[in-house]
């Protein structure tokens, strides 16, 4: 079977639910609190998971219970986690997510994010080279990022980078991965905010892939620029929705889907993902996915 190994961020979300989102210097009365499995790379290894692939992940987390919680999740996801890594020096990533008015607003603290740094992806180069997809994202260090990258390309590996949270990226690093993901806002920020978006799909096709949400994804397949539409579902919560199109993008490109037909998969494991609560909690098995199809 192939492989898929992500490396990110391993974090917990600590989530508040409320009608209202508060303004600066405003308390308002929220709903429910949830203590939820997160971190961009953790989610993004359990959405590809859940639908049949062979996942490792590569992380790091504190040597604290919500360390201990993240590991045992991913073990129930089935993902190999043998080379995760664990420290003391700092505590495991936390996101304070508030949910309100059918949106997110979120603040990571990346805590052992930032121990996945380049020494431990050089320790752990043989599990890298050994993958069929490598997934990344950028609540880990940089450096990391874009060492990982070129080793990959070095390699002949293909590399799936989903550019979040968005900061400004050299060229070298979208040069060396197969496919980037950004949604419309991270675009802007990668891009610069006048930046032609027809220009640029037809400067990187079939590999600058911009997930709009309900209105879907655009890419140009070498000859036009396609927009493949997003399915229509009741949103609950929003939270991990372009994880799990990550996740499943992953799955589909491995077991040989082409782009459109991938995109096309990835969007409705994400319509699906947004329809319970949670960035874990929505994302689909393949059994799941398949009933939905059946409509």
């Amino acid at each position: 079977m192939k492989n898929i190994t992500v490396i990110g961020s391993i974090n917990v979300d600590l989530v508040a639910v409320s009608d209202k989102r508060p303004k600066a210097g405003e308390t308002v009365i929220g709903k429910a609190f949830h203590t939820i499995a997160g971190g961009k790379g953790a989610n993004q290894a359990v959405a590809s998971a859940r639908l049949g692939a062979n996942v490792t992940m590569l992380g790091v987390v504190g040597n604290d219970t919500y360390g201990t919680f993240s590991l045992d999740n991913l073990k129930e996801n089935n993902i190999n986690i043998d080379s995760v890594g664990v420290t003391n020096e700092t505590t495991t990533g936390v996101a304070q997510i508030v949910i309100a008015e059918n949106d997110n607003s979120i603040i990571v603290i990346p805590g052992a994010n930032d121990k996945c740094d380049v020494n431990y992806a050089k320790q752990n180069e043989k599990k890298i080279l050994a993958s069929d997809l490598v997934i990344l994202q950028l609540e880990i260090p940089l450096e990391t990022v874009l060492f990982i990258a070129g080793l990959c390309k070095k390699n002949n590996i293909p590399v799936l980078l989903n550019p979040a949270p968005a900061c400004v990226i050299p060229e070298k690093l979208i040069d060396d991965v197969t496919f980037i993901t950004p949604n419309e806002h991270e675009f802007e920020l990668i891009f610069g905010q006048d930046s032609n978006k027809d220009t640029l799909l037809k400067r990187y096709p079939n590999k600058l892939l911009i997930t709009e949400g309900s209105n879907g994804v655009i890419f140009h397949n070498g000859s036009e620029i396609v927009r493949v539409p997003a399915n229509k579902v009741n949103v609950v919560d929003t939270t991990g929705a372009g994880d799990t199109f990550n996740g499943a993008f992953g799955a589909a490109y491995i077991n040989g889907k082409e782009i459109d037909e991938a995109i096309k998969y990835a969007n409705l494991a994400a319509g699906i993902s947004v329809t319970k609560l949670g960035a874990q909690g929505g994302m689909p098995t393949q059994q799941e996915l398949d009933r939905w199809e059946q409509f």
